[in-house]
């Protein structure tokens, strides 16, 4: 297959309640989508970074500027190339892995829609609904807390997660478990803590969670290992979880009982589906976690949690949860659960309308003379 143009759209849509973690707030979402023309048709992805590069060291405009500077040059050196051809092609630009899977994921897209074969046969699901959870972003009172889970639950998702960072902690999980005694739990730190947290953080084993994600920073393995013999709560590890190898590596030190399988942060589906396997291999449950995304990412992830070792309920929540309109026709809550989309590729087709509504800029690239 041979790209003839890619176009990088860069959207913005305002979300319906700014949403506060330890990584900053957001409250207007400046989202870049790759699109890619071929022959036979085009694909879409998303990139998944953040306004800014406080999650991770990708940011929105950065991503931009690498995929135009950097990779498009690459790939149409390359020529004809499939989607598994594109991390390879890649790899020498270092890092990045955000561009990458955004790039990934539209070819893969417009791959698979010219096959007509859907992303989640493709990945190989097992499923044709996923169970939806929710995250929580930090809030102005534990009240509005308690309200604010409530009303999820209220809404049908099955899973709620609390954002959690020094200073908000103990209190906001005891008041959530003490109102809420049944519903399953979890908290993601997003590496806000120091292994000298340890004592602090084993009052969280009061609570029944289902696991205390990321406690540490990114490059703690050996701190996460220790934090795991001290405390009684699950240990789950997000961006410390880079690749496939990364997860083999995490799991050999006893530094997880789960992984969070982010198909951005790994360098997109391909990577992540290999981060599945390793892990199913050893006993280890996966689960997939969202950056906020439009319904175009969000159909791929909810495609990649089909697959049989996503035990766990991940960050799938319906389009509403985060955006009055998307720009592909919303995911609706089902009795708690999320279909499986099983048209062509992605399985979900653009508004156009309410693309153009949102667009801020256009960047076409002419891969032709490659």
């Amino acid at each position: 297959m041979k790209p003839e143009i890619v176009e990088l759209r860069r959207i913005s849509l305002r979300l319906v309640t700014p949403f506060r973690a330890s990584y900053g707030i957001e409250h207007q979402r400046d989202v870049l989508l790759v699109r890619v023309v071929t022959p036979d048709g085009e694909g879409w992805g998303e990139c998944a970074a953040l306004g800014e590069p406080l999650y991770s060291p990708e940011y929105v405009q950065g991503a931009h500027h690498v995929i135009a500077t950097h990779l498009l040059p690459r790939l149409c050196a390359r020529g004809d190339l499939v989607a598994a051809d594109v991390g390879p092609v890649l790899a020498a630009v270092k890092g990045h892995p955000m561009a990458k899977a955004a790039i990934e994921t539209a070819i893969l897209d417009a791959e698979l829609r010219a096959a007509g074969v859907s992303l989640a046969r493709y990945l190989g699901a097992t499923r044709d609904r996923v169970v939806a959870g929710v995250s929580v972003g930090i809030t102005g009172s534990v009240g509005e807390l308690v309200d604010a889970v409530g009303a999820y639950i209220e809404a049908g998702y099955r899973r709620v997660k609390l954002k959690i960072e020094p200073g908000w902690d103990v209190e906001p999980v005891r008041a959530v478990r003490e109102r809420f005694a049944d519903v399953l739990l979890q908290v993601d730190a997003n590496g806000a803590y120091a292994l000298e947290d340890a004592g602090h953080l084993g009052r969280l084993d009061a609570f029944d969670l289902l696991m205390l994600e990321q406690p540490l920073a990114e490059a703690e393995i050996r701190g996460h290992a220790l934090l795991a013999r001290l405390i009684t709560t699950p240990i789950c590890l997000d961006e410390s979880i880079t690749s496939a190898g990364a997860a083999a590596d995490a799991i050999a030190a006893g530094a997880c009982a789960i992984v969070n399988v982010k198909p951005g942060r790994v360098g997109g589906y391909l990577e992540a589906r290999r981060i599945h396997d390793v892990c199913e291999a050893r006993g280890v449950p996966v689960w997939c976690g969202g950056m906020l995304e439009t319904g175009i990412g969000r159909a791929g992830n909810i495609a990649l949690a089909a697959l049989p070792n996503f035990i766990l309920p991940g960050d799938l929540s319906a389009s509403d949860r985060y955006y009055e309109t998307d720009v592909t026709p919303p995911f609706v809550l089902d009795g708690g659960r999320l279909t499986v989309p099983t048209g062509p590729g992605l399985g979900v087709d653009v508004l156009r309308d309410v693309l153009d509504e949102v667009t801020t800029s256009v960047q076409e690239v002419s891969m032709a003379h490659g």
